[in-house]
């Protein structure tokens, strides 16, 4: 039967998020269960696609993507794949009307990574960023709304604010692995290798903008995602702090990470700030 196959799916789509990101793992587990099976779908979709691109050295990655990219819309046309992952995103893609603009720019960004190491203007540093993190947001946020295309328009700006600000902050947190292990370049008009102060500050200020631009949203979303999402704004925006108050150089040299028991604590004011209504 279909449907044993499809929860077997749903399974690995689950496991792949809980493996792969303890902290998206984390707050997606305090969404709403009717729509949080959707969520990992959707990780498990984008994960597949970045770890293609980010870590599969020893492969041919671009046959690799490629293949991957022809199973997704062969997938998605056929509402069937027996790449797991990829038939439980098609499941989500067709409940909530997920538009092909939206996944086919995701992997448009994916695949620069096969290749370009270094954005050199702004306008294409904003194209990267919209394809890999903005429309991220949109397709989590088509399923938050329940495919409500009125509530979706009123919050797209909110959420694609808010898929940038958790990439910005990926961007500096995992600076040295990807300047120094896979020659990228995200920031324009960075020399990552001389990163100062001024620099850093300058890119602070630019998450911070995005931050408070995707609050406004969160405040404004279903209550079936509020919270999970207020979680993961919250782990951020503490990863950020952590950031800021660490030396430019220092942030070149190790990956900053939130430790476990801070993020139970990150949990706790989270859930305290929801139940008091103060998102």
């Amino acid at each position: 039967m279909k449907a044993i196959f499809d929860i077997v799916s749903r399974s690995c789509s689950r496991t792949v998020t809980n493996s792969y990101s303890t902290s998206f793992s984390l707050a997606t587990k305090m969404l709403a269960p009717s729509i949080r099976q959707d969520i990992y779908n959707i990780y498990g979709f984008v994960r597949f696609a970045d770890e293609i691109v980010d870590t599969f050295h020893d492969y041919n990655k671009e046959e690799l993507f490629e293949d991957f990219e022809k199973d997704l819309h062969k997938a998605i046309e056929a509402r069937i794949s027996l790449n797991p992952i990829l038939n439980s995103f098609q499941e989500t893609v067709h409940k909530y009307g997920i538009q092909k603009e939206l996944y086919n720019a995701f992997m448009d960004s994916m695949r620069l990574d096969l290749h370009k190491s270094e954005y050199l203007s702004i306008e294409e540093y904003k194209q990267y960023i919209y394809g890999s993190a903005d429309v991220v947001g949109l397709m989590c946020l088509k399923v938050f709304v329940h495919g409500d295309n009125l509530k979706y328009e009123d919050l797209k700006r909110s959420a694609m604010s808010l898929g940038s600000a958790f990439q910005k902050v990926n961007f500096l947190r995992d600076l040295k692995a990807d300047y120094d292990d896979l020659s990228r370049s995200y920031f324009p008009n960075v020399d990552l290798s001389q990163l100062n102060e001024v620099n850093k500050q300058h890119i602070i200020d630019e998450i911070e903008e995005d931050f408070k631009n995707g609050l406004n949203g969160i405040a404004h979303l279903p209550v079936e995602a509020k919270f999970g999402v207020y979680t993961a704004y919250i782990y951020y925006r503490k990863l950020l702090q952590k950031l800021k108050s660490i030396p430019s150089l220092e942030i070149r040299k190790r990956r900053v990470r939130v430790p476990n028991y801070q993020k139970a604590g990150l949990l706790a004011k989270s859930y305290i700030s929801y139940r008091l209504n103060l998102i």
